[in-house]
């Protein structure tokens, strides 16, 4: 089955107003950034985005949320934003903050079918208060729910027509959990090529999890490491 789509507006038309979105990245790496720019050019309001940080000011998800498209962030990390603080200290942007950990298996269960899971982070903090609290072996456990998203977006290194994607490196962090945490799940990539392409026993998400895919036109890669050639 071919997924490809023309472009990222293409990919993401038919995303509604106020939808929940669950988005690949840590800080900048490995983010999504075309299907997040296409996004904010198409001008969606009131959306709650699921993902491990907002980015920072002019970058990543902060682009969206400085044109004021975010109404709720789950997230892990909310540091190097200035806009987020500001937003959230307004009263202007809810925020569901959750243990780094915790949010990874609530992404990973949600993608597995599993409603809910027990987890000591959190037992005896904000964390843990209105959620239910068991005991197993003499030790207290928290109650988390999965975390599912009707969209999803995700950054890959190299993908095929099939929607199987490969990560490179560190870029590979959330995005293999959220690519099965969404019921429609779109990909970029840096690299599209056919079926049988890539190395099976390379292959970090199988095309089963992905519904769309597009190859990115241009990157940033704003806080990469690497040397870049010269233009």
């Amino acid at each position: 089955m071919n997924k490809v789509y023309p472009s990222a507006q293409a990919a993401i038309e038919d995303i509604p107003e106020n939808a929940t979105i669950a988005v690949g990245g840590f800080g900048l790496c490995g983010n999504p950034e075309n299907l997040i720019r296409a996004l904010g050019e198409k001008g969606n309001k009131g959306l709650t985005i699921i993902s491990n940080n907002c980015g920072i000011d002019d970058e990543g998800l902060g682009i969206l949320l400085g044109a004021g498209q975010v109404k709720k962030m789950i997230s892990t990390y909310v540091g190097e934003n200035q806009n987020f603080a500001d937003q959230f200290l307004s009263g202007a942007l809810e925020v569901d903050l959750v243990p780094q950990g915790t949010f990874a298996e609530r992404l990973r269960a949600g993608g597995a079918g599993i409603p809910a899971f027990f987890t000591a982070t959190g037992v005896g903090t904000v964390v843990a208060e209105g959620k239910e609290i068991r005991e197993f072996d003499g030790r207290e456990y928290v109650m988390e729910r999965a975390l599912t998203a009707p969209f999803a977006f995700v950054k890959a290194w190299k993908g095929d027509k099939h929607g199987n994607l490969v990560y490179r490196k560190t870029a590979r962090n959330f995005n293999p959990m959220i690519a099965t945490a969404g019921r429609i799940t779109i990909a970029e990539v840096e690299e599209l090529v056919e079926p049988g392409e890539l190395d099976p026993d390379g292959i970090h998400t199988p095309g089963i999890y992905v519904q769309r895919i597009i190859k990115g036109e241009f990157y940033k890669k704003p806080r990469t490491v690497r040397p870049r050639p010269a233009v």
